[in-house]
């Protein structure tokens, strides 16, 4: 399958950052800046207090809600934790599992990732899946087996049809928030592996071919095109630059760009 054949997305992952006025204000901004039509998907992933407000002001564009993340059960005595039948209720589309600072600092793990990823598709939410890896396991040349083995991880139990409304990111550990970017052909090396451990692990040929799979890690309006113009990424998991409404709208308008420009020649 050819790159014009997968959606290309834009998701900004606002992290612990921005309360409703400020996220109002944001996607206000936002959608003034947007040319239209969008031919690409973009998320929006705001905190779990402003999902409401978000969800009420992204009315009338083509901007799309997402969470940062939930709880694979639907209730119970889990204080302080959202269920992925909150997140409907609240009409998010989108959810992001798996986070490298959700694995850092929280203690997710592969099997917590797999169990979320099941409850999100059976809730129909759409998972946004992280993998990668940390500096220690880079410089120790354990990228290709740590990626691979959280994919397989990930994607244990799933079917096909399953997979095939899955959005991947690749995000190197040490990439995240450290303004230190993977160079844009070695991510496309990492992210074809993803494909063909997707496809391998399922003996299904091609199969992770038909998967979105986006980059991210200190992603912005410099380095985008970069990323983009690699035939396996497919858009961006985009962390700070997504704060700030005239880099985050650049970085749509380049997307916009790559994505006509690849539909033409083909």
């Amino acid at each position: 399958m050819n790159k014009t054949k997968r959606p290309i997305v834009i998701a900004g992952n606002w992290k612990m950052n921005l309360d409703r006025v400020q996220a109002k204000k944001l996607i206000e901004d936002l959608k003034t800046g947007l040319s239209s039509p969008v031919l690409l998907t973009i998320i929006v992933c705001p905190p779990f207090t402003s999902l409401e407000t978000a969800h009420q002001a992204v009315q009338g564009s083509q901007i799309v809600i997402g969470a940062q993340n939930m709880d694979y059960r639907d209730s119970g005595a889990f204080t302080g934790e959202i269920s992925p039948i909150m997140l409907t209720e609240l009409k998010v589309k989108y959810v992001v599992i798996g986070h490298s600072e959700r694995r850092q600092y929280f203690g997710e793990t592969n099997t917590t990732v797999n169990s979320k990823i099941k409850a999100a598709l059976a809730h129909n939410l759409i998972p946004i899946v992280c993998v990668g890896e940390t500096l220690d396991e880079r410089e120790n040349k354990l990228t290709d087996a740590v990626v691979s083995r959280q994919v397989v991880a990930a994607t244990q139990g799933l079917t096909s049809s399953e997979l095939k409304k899955m959005i991947f990111a690749y995000e190197p550990v040490w990439a995240i928030g450290t303004g230190k970017v993977c160079e844009a052909k070695e991510a496309n090396r990492v992210i074809k592996i993803i494909r063909n451990t997707i496809s391998n692990s399922h003996n299904e040929p091609g199969l992770g071919d038909s998967i979105p799979i986006l980059y991210g890690g200190s992603v912005n309006a410099k380095n985008i095109s970069e990323q983009l113009a690699e035939s396996d990424i497919d858009g961006s998991l985009v962390g700070g630059a997504s704060l700030k409404a005239d880099e985050f709208l650049s970085m749509i308008e380049q997307a916009q760009n790559i994505s006509k420009l690849s539909a033409a020649s083909h």
